[in-house]
């Protein structure tokens, strides 16, 4: 006697064969290429710079390997005090730097120190290279790498001060720690991950600000 199949088997295989039948898999993508940002979310985070009268020029997608790459990058050119220092940014770490340098920055300069905002210092936005000042950091890519974060040394007032993040933080003017106290602490709701000098000896001289919605504020 012939013996019969198993019927659950059989059921199986007709089903992955079907599941097969006209499709090619897709080959997986190389493990150091960068997570692109989809055009639905770009077009809307222009339009939002548009809102705001900043102005920007596109730039395009670029995937240089290794884990580093633009994709959803702007050049930002105006957004109403200037930033110097900056090359390629995301358009959503752009969006959250202009409303903090504008709604945040500029107003605690005026109302705490008593001078109009003249410029901010970036110590840049995009760089292809890992996380710096942590045991971890060697074998991880900063936000950088993909042009998602920006670091700030310091601002400049009207009336010729200079606040930095280097001689600054702890400074023994009242005034001034209250000033970077509160930039810091808008910073922590406008943006994923907010780094310090108070975090490591690595940001002794700037904020890192990266749009990443880590919920990190250090």
């Amino acid at each position: 006697m012939i013996p019969c199949p198993d019927r659950r088997a059989l059921a199986l295989g007709l089903v992955l064969l079907l599941a097969a039948c006209g499709r090619a898999e897709r080959p997986a993508p190389p493990r150091d290429s960068i997570a692109t940002v989809s055009s639905r979310q770009t077009a809307q985070c222009l339009a939002d710079l548009r809102n705001m009268d900043v102005s920007y020029k596109t730039l395009p997608d670029k995937d240089f390997g290794n884990g580093c790459g633009l994709s959803g990058a702007v050049q930002l050119i105006d957004i109403g005090v200037p930033v110097t220092g900056i090359t390629a940014i995301r358009c959503d770490e752009a969006r959250a730097l202009s409303g903090w340098v504008r709604n945040a920055v500029a107003p605690a300069a005026y109302q705490i120190l008593g001078s109009e905002l003249a410029s901010v210092q970036s110590m840049g936005s995009y760089a292809c290279r890992n996380v710096v000042g942590t045991r971890r950091g060697g074998d991880r890519r900063s936000g950088h790498a993909i042009a998602n974060a920006i670091d700030v040394g310091g601002v400049t007032l009207k009336d010729g001060r200079r606040v930095t993040i280097l001689r600054d933080w702890t400074s023994p003017d009242p005034q001034v720690q209250r000033f970077l106290s509160t930039i810091h602490a808008s910073a922590c709701k406008r943006f994923g991950t907010v780094l310090s000098p108070g975090y490591n000896a690595a940001h002794r001289n700037h904020l890192h600000l990266e749009d990443d919605r880590a919920g990190v504020c250090r």
